[in-house]
């Protein structure tokens, strides 16, 4: 074989990476957890200032359901795991819940 040959000639594969599925994560209203307590989560586990907690647990408050974030899967389950312990501890009983987005 000489080089510059056809069979000198590798073929390139190109991988489609495909994106992660996403999922939507909610905080649901019940008659027991406090305002504040809920205002104290998304605040510790979804990061998010002290306004924009209230506005999102007056969200859950008047409409029964309050998107919280989007994340990846493992995110978004480790969220919710940390939502529904904190919960435990403190014998609330509010609900965290993931869906595809």
């Amino acid at each position: 074989m000489r080089p510059g040959t056809s069979e000198d000639v590798k073929e390139r594969t190109r991988e489609k990476i495909k994106e992660p599925e996403m999922y939507r994560v909610a905080i649901l209203n019940d008659d027991y957890t406090t305002m504040e307590f809920v205002v104290e989560v998304i605040v510790k586990v979804f990061r998010k200032t002290v306004m924009d907690a209230t506005k999102i647990m007056l969200s859950v408050h008047k409409h029964g359901k309050g998107t919280v974030g989007v994340y990846t899967y493992d995110i978004a389950s480790t969220k919710v795991q940390q939502v529904k312990r904190m919960a435990r501890e403190r014998q609330y009983p509010l609900k965290c819940t993931m869906e595809k987005a």
